[in-house]
């Protein structure tokens, strides 16, 4: 085991498939003589040279289409956006062109990408910096959606999803590509779709997913010294979602707290609690919780940004009301 930092970890996942495959490449802004706009891809134009890695203009409407075209014949691209919100301007290519091709094309052609790149808010970035736009992507038959908390999951997970033969949509984060954690030297894969359970608990489920979870497991940490056992499940995959996991722990605890750094209409949390409601509604002891953002865009002003995003107060609130104790 060594210490990596994410931005490390997601440099090695993507040089360890390349190293097998030659139909694999990177494109995006940035992602070769700057060795990408936050260091994902450093050293990676060195080994790989132009071809494999590929410098692109700002044109995301244009790099996703050739990206698209690209794995229809073959090869296995990686398209690195600076944010999910830059992938609206070619989100077209990805909602009508790489998530149908193979249903639309009777399984003729199938569409091997990872569409990779920061979600959520970073802090003062503004409010068309700073969207979770994770179910939007999640809503579209034909796309997979990955969001890690830590680089011992992003590294196993896009991995899994360079090889993956449908297009993977892999959201990372700003604030967590300095993150630190031991991470195997030898090579390993975590599956698509698989929740993981980060803290066993027996009063409340807790769920969440990318770089909210540390919230999430700060607020369980807080609630064991009360007396209260949360059990903290990271999802890691929002689409396709483990519901099995969320769903037998429910069943556990009889309470379930949803946390999430969106906005709530249509949300991830949202279609949980109507699963959950489904299929476990008669092990629930309260209603379901559930923690987002307001449902308006992020603010600018510090202050203001500050009241918008989830709190670790609000967190626990959520958690003792769920167990009927006064906050």
């Amino acid at each position: 085991m060594a210490e990596y930092t994410f931005r490390e970890v997601i440099a090695q996942a993507m040089s360890e498939e390349m190293r097998k495959d030659e139909s694999i490449y990177l494109m995006g802004e940035e992602v070769a003589e700057y060795n990408g706009a936050y260091k994902a891809s450093k050293g990676m134009l060195a080994e790989f040279g132009p071809k494999r890695v590929i410098d692109t203009p700002i044109a995301e409407l244009g790099f996703t289409g050739i990206a698209v075209g690209s794995a229809m014949n073959g090869n296995r691209p990686i398209v690195e956006y600076m944010t999910f919100n830059f992938a609206l301007v070619g989100i077209d290519q990805i909602i009508n062109n790489a998530a149908k091709i193979r249903q639309m094309s009777g399984g003729q052609w199938n569409c091997p990408i990872v569409f990779r790149g920061p979600t959520a808010s970073a802090g003062q970035l503004g409010a068309t910096h700073s969207q979770a736009l994770e179910s939007w992507f999640a809503n579209t038959p034909g796309l997979k959606v990955i969001v890690p908390s830590n680089p011992y999951d992003a590294k196993g997970l896009l991995k899994s999803a360079i090889q993956d033969n449908d297009p993977v949509i892999f959201m990372e984060s700003e604030q967590m590509y300095g993150d630190k954690m031991e991470v195997p030297e030898e090579e390993y894969y975590i599956p698509i779709g698989k929740a993981d359970i980060k803290k066993e608990g027996k009063d409340v489920t807790l769920v969440s997913f990318g770089k909210i979870m540390k919230l999430a497991m700060q607020a369980a940490e807080d609630m064991e010294k009360e007396g209260i056992s949360v059990e903290v499940i990271d999802l890691r995959t929002v689409r396709p979602l483990d519901f099995d996991t969320v769903i037998n722990s429910v069943k556990k605890t009889n309470r379930l707290v949803i946390l999430e750094e969106a906005w709530p209409f249509g949300s991830v949390s949202s279609e949980i609690t109507y699963m959950v409601q489904q299929k476990a509604f008669d092990y629930l002891d309260a209603p379901i919780k559930r923690i987002t953002t307001p449902d308006a865009p992020a603010p600018y002003s510090a202050a203001l940004f500050a009241e918008w995003f989830p709190k670790l107060e609000k967190v626990k609130e959520e958690i003792k009301k769920a167990m009927y104790i006064k906050a």
